[in-house]
C-alpha cells in the first residue's frame, strides 16, 4: 500500500478517535494516545483475550508496551495484569471440561440457507474452532461459514474445514452442503498452535 499523508491519517484516526492529548508512536508503527490505547486494551480485555492487539493492523504488543504507553496507574497495572490473567486462565482450563459437554449435548440448528437434497440442512448448533478450540454457535441465519473470534478464521461449520479449503474442495458452496457431508458431533477440542 502507497502511504499519503491522508491514508496515514485515516489508519492513524481507528486508534485515536476522539481524543486531542499528544500521540506515541506503538512498535507496529501506529500512533495512540494513551487514553484511546487504555480504552483499547480494556476492550480487549473485556472481550475476554488475553493478548494485545493493534486496532488497526491486529500486531501483537508486549505488556510492558501497552503499560508504558498508556501511562497505565498501578491500580490499571493490577486490573489488566487479574484480567489478562483470568482470561489466558479460563481459555486453557476450565473451559475445556465444560466445552466438550457443550459439544456433545448441544442441540442441533437448522441452517436455513444451506440446502441439500432432502431441504435446510442439521448440524450441532456449536462447534469448536478447528484452528483455536473457542466454542462457536451458528444461529441458523446466512450461509454455513462463521468466524472465530479469538484467532479471526473462517471456517466452514458443517464440515469444519477452514473457509478456503472448503470453497477449494466446493467451489462457491456458501449455501449448498458440503460434498463430504456434515462433520460429526467433536470429541475433542483442538489446541491452538501459536507460531
Amino acid at each position: 500500500m502507497k502511504w499519503t499523508v491522508s491514508s496515514w491519517f485515516k489508519q492513524e484516526a481507528v486508534l485515536c478517535v476522539g481524543f486531542k492529548s499528544l500521540r506515541a508512536k506503538m512498535s507496529c508503527g501506529h500512533a495512540v494516545t494513551p487514553m484511546s490505547l487504555t480504552e483499547h486494551c480494556r476492550r480487549l480485555l473485556d472481550q475476554r483475550q488475553s493478548r494485545f492487539v493493534c486496532g488497526v493492523c491486529d500486531a501483537d504488543w508486549s505488556f510492558q508496551e501497552v503499560r508504558k504507553m498508556a501511562l497505565l496507574t498501578p491500580e490499571e497495572v493490577k486490573e489488566f495484569e487479574d484480567k489478562k490473567l483470568r482470561n489466558a486462565a479460563k481459555r486453557s482450563l476450565s473451559i475445556r471440561e465444560g466445552s466438550l459437554e457443550v459439544l456433545q449435548t448441544c442441540p442441533e440448528v437448522v441452517l436455513d440457507g444451506v440446502k441439500d437434497a432432502e431441504g435446510p440442512l442439521k448440524c450441532p448448533s456449536t462447534r469448536a474452532c478447528p484452528t483455536c478450540g473457542l466454542l462457536v454457535r451458528h444461529d441458523g441465519t446466512r450461509c454455513k461459514n462463521v468466524g472465530c473470534t479469538q484467532c479471526k478464521v473462517q471456517f466452514c461449520f458443517v464440515c469444519l474445514r477452514i473457509s478456503t479449503e472448503c470453497q477449494k474442495l466446493n467451489p462457491e458452496s456458501w449455501f449448498r452442503v458440503c460434498s463430504t457431508g456434515v462433520a460429526p458431533r467433536q470429541t475433542s477440542i483442538p489446541v491452538w498452535q501459536r507460531r
